[in-house]
């Protein structure tokens, strides 16, 4: 194999993981648009409203450090990607009193529900040893 063919076969073998990079770049930019004012992505770093570190499967209303409302503390909701897609587009619907809502009026457009929650799964604490 000529040099210039390897070294061609060799940068289109890392273009998949580029494109993942740059996919995952890409929703966290949709996070930082519609949540970062208020959320955190960061474990533990509670703002306005609280971290959404591993918040994919976790019951609501128990991040640690965060003052929820017994609303949202009492709902018994674990945050699926049904739920999440719900309480993004209008958490006073899925919640009444959970301290959201208002000011914040939720994402209308489902494809950027979607791009958010897909975002969301990245953030989801390891169970095979690592953090």
């Amino acid at each position: 194999m000529r040099r210039s063919s390897w070294i061609a076969a060799a940068a289109l073998g890392l273009l998949p993981v580029a494109g993942a990079d740059a996919a995952d770049d890409d929703l966290e930019i949709t996070f930082n648009d519609h949540c970062r004012e208020c959320h955190s992505f960061i474990k533990g770093d509670n703002r306005l409203g609280p971290s959404l570190f591993g918040v994919v499967g976790r019951k609501a209303g128990i991040e640690p450090g965060f003052g929820y409302t017994d609303s949202l503390k009492d709902s018994g909701i674990t945050w699926d990607e049904a739920t999440l897609d719900k309480w993004i587009a209008d958490p006073g619907a899925v919640i009444p009193g959970n301290g959201m809502s208002p000011p914040y009026g939720g994402v209308s457009d489902p494809a950027i529900r979607q791009r958010i929650i897909a975002f969301l799964k990245t953030l989801a604490p390891k169970t095979n040893g690592g953090p």
